[in-house]
C-alpha cells in the first residue's frame, strides 16, 4: 500500500499509518506547545493522540473480529488523520449481520470508556469536567470522554460512518437492500447539508465532516446499485474474447508481448484450455528482475487465482474481482477458459447498457457468449 508503513499485525490483519498521519502528531505538538510552552505538555498532547487512536485501531478490530465470524475478511487497518478504515472485503449479505458489524466497532469505544469510568471511581481520581479540555485535566478522563465522543460521532446516521450502516441495515430488515441503502444515503446526505451549514457559524471543520458524508453516501449507494444491476446478468454478457495466452514452459521474455500490444496485465497460463495459473504484470517485472527473460512463466505464475463461470452472475464476478487483488478473472465454460473479465470491461457494459436503456425503452444488449 502506497505511503503507508505497517506498524504491526493481529488475528492475521495488518495494521498500517498512512504518512498523513504524521500530519496529525505535527499539529497536536504545535498546539500543545502553543498552549503549554513546554516539552513535556508538547509530548503529552502527543501521547494522548495517539493513545486515542489507539483506541480507534480496538474500535475497527471489533468491525473486523466481528465480520470474521461470518466468513469476512478484513484486508488491513489504516489510520488516517480522519480517523480509520478497516478494509473489509465485502459487506455481509444479511442484513442482521452488517447490524452486529457495524455495532461492534462503537460498542468497542463503550466497553473501552466504562473501564476507564471504573478507573476512576475506584481510585477517587474523578475530576469536575469544567476542568477538562483537550490539552490539560486527568489523562484518563479525557480519554473517556473521547471515547464516549467516538461513539456518538460514528452512531450518526450517515454513511461512511457506523451509523449509516446501522440505518441501512435496520431498514433492509424490512425493505428491498436497494431501496434501504437509498433511504439511508439520502438521510446521510441531509445531515451532511447540516453539518456544513453548522461549520459556517460553529467550526469550520465540520465543512469537512459535511464533505466526507456527501461523497460516502453518494458512493454508498452507487456501488450497491450498480451490485443490484449485475446481480441479474451472466458473466457471459461482460467478457472480453481477445485477449492472449501463455502456456506453461513460454519465457518471461515471451510474456512481454501481451502487455506491450494489448496492454494486456494479467495473462492466463493454459494447458489444453486448462488455466493453471494467471501472470500479472508485477509477476512479470518481478521475475524479470530475479530470473532475467528465460525463466518459463510456470516458474513465476501465480497459482492462486480465482475463476468465474461463464453463466455465474456479473455482481459475483465483481466481487471476486475486488477480493483477488487482480486486475482480471479467468473465465470458464465446463472447465475451459472462454474469456477474462475485468472491472474495465464490468464498467464498459453498464455504459452501453444505460446508452441502450435510455436511447429506447426496450433496447437491450446482447452478447455472444463463447
Amino acid at each position: 500500500m502506497k505511503w503507508s508503513w505497517k506498524i504491526g499485525s493481529f488475528a492475521g490483519i495488518g495494521v498500517f499509518i498512512h504518512a498523513t498521519f504524521l500530519l496529525i502528531l505535527i499539529w497536536v505538538g504545535f498546539l500543545n506547545w502553543q498552549q503549554t510552552q513546554s516539552l513535556a505538555g508538547t509530548l503529552e498532547g502527543i501521547f494522548f493522540t495517539l493513545a486515542l487512536f489507539g483506541c480507534v485501531v480496538l474500535h475497527e478490530f471489533g468491525h473486523a473480529l466481528t465480520a470474521k465470524r461470518y466468513g469476512i475478511r478484513t484486508r488491513d487497518i489504516t489510520l488516517y488523520p480522519i480517523g480509520g478504515v478497516a478494509r473489509l472485503e465485502r459487506m455481509p449479505e444479511k442484513p442482521i449481520q452488517e447490524l452486529w458489524v457495524a455495532l461492534a466497532g462503537p460498542t468497542v469505544n463503550i466497553v473501552i470508556a466504562m473501564f476507564f469510568f471504573g478507573w476512576l471511581v475506584i481510585t477517587g481520581t474523578w475530576t469536575p469536567l469544567s476542568g477538562i479540555s483537550t490539552a490539560s485535566g486527568s489523562f484518563i478522563e479525557r480519554l473517556m470522554l473521547v471515547n464516549i465522543s467516538l461513539v456518538l460521532f460514528n452512531m450518526v446516521p450517515a454513511f461512511p460512518m457506523d451509523g449509516g450502516r446501522v440505518l441501512r441495515s435496520l431498514l433492509a430488515l424490512r425493505l428491498e437492500y436497494t431501496i434501504a441503502t437509498q433511504i439511508a444515503a439520502t438521510i446521510g446526505q441531509g445531515m451532511a447539508l447540516l453539518f456544513g451549514f453548522a461549520g459556517f457559524f460553529i467550526n469550520p471543520f465540520l465543512l469537512l465532516i459535511a464533505l466526507f458524508v456527501w461523497i460516502g453516501a453518494s458512493q454508498e449507494f452507487s456501488m450497491v446499485k450498480i451490485k443490484s444491476t449485475l446481480s441479474g446478468i451472466p458473466t457471459g454478457q461482460a467478457i472480453i474474447t481477445d485477449f492472449q495466452v501463455l502456456s506453461p514452459h513460454e519465457t518471461l521474455g515471451r510474456a512481454i508481448q501481451p502487455i506491450l500490444n494489448n496492454m494486456q496485465t494479467d495473462v492466463p497460463v493454459v494447458k489444453d484450455k486448462t488455466v493453471l495459473g494467471m501472470l500479472r504484470r508485477n509477476d512479470i517485472f518481478t521475475g524479470l528482475s530475479r530470473y532475467g527473460k528465460d525463466v518459463p512463466v510456470i516458474n513465476v505464475m501465480n497459482k492462486e487465482f480465482s475463476v468465474v463461470d461463464v453463466n455465474e452472475m456479473l455482481d459475483v464476478a465483481l466481487l471476486r474481482l475486488q477480493m483477488c487483488n487482480c486486475n482480471a478473472l479467468p473465465v470458464t465454460y465446463h472447465g475451459q477458459l472462454v474469456g477474462l473479465i475485468t472491472a474495465v470491461s464490468i464498467g464498459e457494459f453498464l455504459k452501453v447498457q444505460s446508452t441502450l436503456d435510455q436511447s429506447s425503452p426496450s433496447g437491450k444488449f446482447e452478447a455472444r457468449n463463447a
